[in-house]
């Protein structure tokens, strides 16, 4: 694998995670319980968060550097998870899409001036890169692709949100609520 071709997978792995929730209002997007008691703006801010964790430890591994173990520093990846989701319980709507955005751009940066030996084996750096993006994005698409199945949430035609519809009890399989 060469630079371009790890990009090309970054990207399909990113785009697929965009799409995920692309077409979703804003009230949709702040529901709680699409992984747990996560909305999917949570999601959004826990992508986040492993592109800023690639960001601060990928140019440490470059330099021969150990970044620091979560289960020492925190005590395990999900008491980590659940911190970072904490300190970014009150961040709006708005600021976390635009740090997703901007976020990953700084990501694409990085990659783009990486030393190209660092893509033609299974490196550090390409170690770490896959575990906090293209191989962490499609876990959470597929969690919002499935969350969306089970709901009808939706922008309508005038760009305002149709909430879930309820349907009498025990008239649909889906918990009483019609698929999109």
């Amino acid at each position: 694998m060469d630079r371009q071709q790890l990009l090309k997978r970054v990207d399909k792995a990113w785009m697929a995670f965009k799409a995920s929730y692309t077409g979703l209002c804003d009230l949709c997007l702040v529901e709680h319980g699409v992984t747990g008691n996560w909305s999917v703006r949570d999601i959004i801010a826990h992508v986040t968060t492993w592109d800023e964790e690639a960001l601060k430890h990928l140019p440490l591994i470059l330099k021969g550097g150990n970044p620091p173990r979560y289960s020492v520093t925190y005590g395990g990846i999900d008491a980590f998870n659940a911190v970072m989701t904490e300190r970014k319980k009150d961040f709006s709507l708005a600021k976390v899409l635009t740090q997703l955005d901007e976020t990953h751009s700084q990501l694409i940066a990085l990659i783009q001036s990486t030393p190209e030996d660092q893509f033609i084996r299974e490196t550090r750096f390409r170690h770490r890169l896959r575990l906090d993006t293209y191989s962490h994005y499609p876990k959470h698409a597929e969690a919002i692709r499935k969350w969306r199945k089970q709901r009808s949430c939706r922008v309508t035609s005038g760009g305002g949100c149709a909430p879930p519809t309820s349907l009498s009890a025990g008239s649909s399989k889906s918990g009483g609520r019609l698929d999109p």
